[in-house]
């Protein structure tokens, strides 16, 4: 290291015409800005902020990509399910295609070697690339060798996929009437917003948060409250009579997917549709609901890709 002091007057080569000093600082500035731009890239993506272009699997786009395996055990994953699906068919999306939580409860067709499984989304996987997945030791034992460890495959949302029994709603352990959050279940397609309401006043719309929950600031009063989901394709469901009590499955018989909207499905060779996660023996309720249903296989607009 040259001590203080002592570095040379000029650092430019001899054979270099020399920069202005403007011209110096121009680009010094440049290079600070792009090395701050990068490390801010770096630094979100190693604390696990939801990429700038990211959005979960929808409408016909087909993935091609890689599949490993792991095993949940009891956990409902990143999505904060209560539990894994009944059939324990079920994958772990890259940040990209978690997308902050927006996969949640959604499902995809995957197709490898030996057939093809449909799966819930339940999981981020901190390891996964764009393409990559990480499915549950049993899907991955339908559509490839489980001593391959590793399987190459393609994969597309179900949409429309047809599940038993209607949306599910969860309201999150410490909310209340000053602090609402709610967690939609058993939807099948891709989440685009939900907006809820108390006794009193008009529609207020919800944020998501990366655990799967959706939360209003300020709170909605003791309830019950009535609340609307709408998913990526345009599909809305309204369901009333939701109460505010916490960490118990509040099921209605209400559901995204209208009879017009026939679910698309795999090969032959697949499973039967995923049913939602299990509940608790104290999960249970009453709430009426009403559906109004966009029939269409395309996203709408606004996607943040």
């Amino acid at each position: 290291m040259t001590a203080p002091g002592t570095e040379p007057q000029n650092d430019t080569p001899v054979s270099t015409p020399r920069i202005s000093r403007r011209v110096r600082h121009w680009l010094a500035g440049a290079g600070i800005t792009a090395l701050a731009a990068t490390l801010g890239i770096t630094l979100a993506v190693r604390g696990g902020a939801t990429p700038a272009c990211a959005a979960p699997p929808s409408g016909n786009t087909v993935h091609k990509g890689k599949a490993s395996f792991y095993d949940a055990g009891r956990s409902g994953g990143n999505c904060s399910f209560p539990g894994p699906p009944a059939d324990r068919l079920y994958v772990a999306l890259g940040s990209s295609q978690y997308s902050g939580g927006a996969a949640c409860g959604s499902y995809l067709d995957v197709t490898g070697p030996k057939g093809t499984v449909r799966v819930m989304v339940m999981d981020q996987c901190g390891g996964c690339g764009p393409t990559k997945i990480d499915l549950s030791t049993e899907a991955f034992t339908r559509i490839a060798d489980r001593s391959q460890g590793i399987a190459s495959v393609t994969y597309r949302a179900a949409l429309n996929p047809l599940l038993d029994g209607g949306l599910t709603f969860r309201i999150k352990g410490g909310a209340s009437r000053y602090w609402f959050a709610v967690q939609v279940g058993n939807h099948g397609n891709p989440l685009r917003s939900v907006e809820a309401k108390g006794t009193s006043g008009g529609f207020r719309k919800a944020a998501r948060q990366t655990d799967n929950y959706w939360t209003i600031e300020g709170g909605l009063g003791p309830g019950p409250y009535t609340i609307t989901v709408t998913d990526v394709y345009g599909q809305k469901a309204t369901a009333t009579g939701i109460r505010m009590v916490t960490k118990q499955m509040q099921r209605t018989t209400v559901s995204l997917i209208s009879p017009a909207t026939p679910s698309s499905s795999p090969s032959a060779s697949a499973s039967p549709s995923t049913p939602p996660p299990s509940a608790t023996p104290t999960e249970s309720a009453t709430p009426t609901a009403t559906v109004e249903a966009i029939a269409g296989a395309a996203p709408l607009p606004g996607s943040r890709c």
